[in-house]
């Protein structure tokens, strides 16, 4: 009986090599899941609010609270905090202060029924990272709450274009001695880009970007993108 020749380079199976590598499907990757803790005193409305998030692969809602309480709040270690003004007796520099002593690297996005520019400039004034109306598309609220978890900053559509048609018009004496290059950088904070962002942008390194940020901060006296960002709409620049 003729036996079949062997192909000795021939690749063995899997199965026989008990590697099962080639066989495995790639791991997709997953979108990061970003903590929420939501402050409401309606339970009905809190409840929607935590509905509407969790239904964003990205959101995870850990706790709802009727008001800010620091040590419950603290220990659920949120990424972001979303808090309704309107259900809330505190002043609004109080409540964001005890939300930043509770979680200090949490990001703050504030729900107000009255939008209003003044209202959103003294939103972000006090440290807040997101304002938006209670008005808003769902769709649109779930975008703008993971907008503002990922790192950047929301405002309302429709009060951002009132505040850019209201923005403080220093004189020339006013305003801050900034280079060409330092205004570039400014803008591109003011749109909520990162370091990184706008180095890949202007094309320079990420310690030249951040040599500029500081410069940019100590010539506006600010201490935060946050506050740059609002100085960049006074002055006419975002």
């Amino acid at each position: 009986m003729k036996e079949e020749p062997v192909d000795l380079f021939a690749s063995k199976s899997a199965s026989e090599t008990g590697d099962s590598s080639e066989q495995a499907a790639p791991s997709l990757p997953t979108r990061a899941k970003f903590r929420v803790a939501i402050i409401e005193s309606q339970g009905l409305f809190s409840a929607a609010l935590a509905e509407m998030l969790s239904r964003d692969e990205s959101l995870t809602v850990v706790e709802c609270f009727a008001a800010v309480a620091m040590t419950t709040l603290s220990a659920t270690k949120a990424d972001l905090v979303l808090i309704d003004i309107d259900s809330q007796s505190l002043d609004l520099a109080v409540l964001v202060e005890a939300c930043r002593q509770a979680l200090p690297s949490a990001r703050l996005c504030l729900l107000c029924a009255n939008l209003s520019p003044e209202a959103a400039k003294r939103c972000i004034a006090v440290g807040a990272e997101g304002y938006i109306g209670k008005d808003i598309a769902p769709a649109e609220f779930v975008r703008a709450v993971r907008t503002v978890a990922e790192g950047q900053y929301y405002i309302d559509a429709r009060v951002a274009g009132k505040l850019l048609r209201k923005r403080i018009q220093p004189s020339e004496s006013e305003r801050p001695a900034l280079s060409r290059r330092e205004k570039e950088v400014l803008r591109l904070i003011a749109r909520g880009l990162t370091n990184r962002e706008i180095a890949t942008t202007l094309v320079l390194s990420e310690k030249t970007v951040k040599n500029h940020t500081s410069r940019i901060f100590s010539k506006l006296g600010v201490g935060s993108r946050t506050r740059a960002a609002v100085r960049a709409f006074d002055l006419d620049l975002a």
